[in-house]
């Protein structure tokens, strides 16, 4: 796309569309259910359950899989308060009309998601699951994240994704070569999704920045807001504000500040979310900010 307006023309940028891959499991929510899918499927499994919170693109992506594919599907969801607002909430809502069945549990309770007591419970209480982690990473999901790269990988030299639990980065920092650089956006505060990273590949090629995390998960601002419409409008690419916003805004900053080489070709992989911005306008609202057009 043409940097021209924003007035960065020694700089190349190439928006990896990965929203478009499906209309509702779009992103990188597709490349990290492709195999687990295509392993449940094979070993027998008939019920996917997973993890997530009030406005999750996992939680969506999953209900829309097991919908499609024939799955039997069951969300776990952060936040008992949650259950008597599940109409007025896009995400939820939206899941549950895919015939995915929800289960709200505490923020205590929630915590204890990852360990053996709490997944045994679960597999009493439900039978044979397979089961996906919160945000769905494992190791078959950065397996599919490292396809994102297939088509473009020789002509960058940077690469660009936003970063919530890393695991497509660990995919993208697995398929680049030694001398591309891995530059990841935190959605929220830390950088701490490098040592996820380090659990999936030895390379060292990448670096992540939080200093365009807007104060932290889920958190924007009028600035984020009114980048994102004028970058609709001139790019004709919409962006999320969670995850694909916040990437964009702290590339145009970087290129600004000189972070990044002259003619130079840069990569941004757009993992898709943009069902969330039903449910984040319905907060700007409330609140009397401009919305995401």
């Amino acid at each position: 796309m043409s940097l021209s307006s924003f007035g960065l023309n020694p700089f190349s940028l190439h928006v990896v569309r990965d929203d478009m891959l499906h209309p509702f499991v779009s992103g990188n929510k597709f490349r990290k259910l492709k195999y687990n899918i295509q392993f449940a499927k094979a070993n027998g499994y008939e019920t996917l359950l997973t993890f997530g919170g009030a406005f999750s693109n996992h939680i969506a992506a999953v209900a829309a899989a097991g919908k499609e594919l024939n799955f039997k599907t069951i969300g776990i969801i952060r936040g008992e308060e949650l259950e008597s607002k599940i109409f007025e909430n896009t995400t939820l809502s939206f899941a549950q009309d895919c015939g995915m069945q929800l289960y709200f549990i505490s923020r205590e309770a929630y915590r204890q998601k990852t360990e053996t007591n709490f997944i045994n419970h679960l597999k009493k209480q439900f039978g044979d699951i397979y089961i996906l982690p919160e945000g769905g990473t494992n190791v078959l999901a950065v397996q599919g994240c490292e396809e994102i790269l297939e088509n473009v990988s020789e002509n960058a030299d940077y690469i660009c994704v936003p970063v919530g639990t890393g695991g497509t980065m660990a995919g993208l920092v697995k398929a680049s070569r030694k001398d591309q650089q891995v530059l990841g956006f935190s959605a929220l505060k830390g950088t701490f999704q490098s040592e996820e990273i380090g659990k999936y590949t030895s390379k060292t090629n990448f670096s992540i920045t939080d200093a365009y995390c807007f104060g932290g998960y889920g958190k924007i601002d009028a600035d984020l807001i009114r980048f994102i419409n004028r970058f609709k409008r001139e790019a004709n690419i919409p962006l999320d504000p969670i995850y694909t916003g916040k990437m964009m805004f702290g590339i145009m900053d970087l290129l600004k500040k000189g972070h990044f080489k002259e003619n130079s070709r840069i990569f941004a992989i757009h993992t898709g979310g943009l069902q969330g911005i039903a449910g984040m306008n319905q907060k700007l609202k409330k609140k009397n900010l401009p919305i995401i057009e």
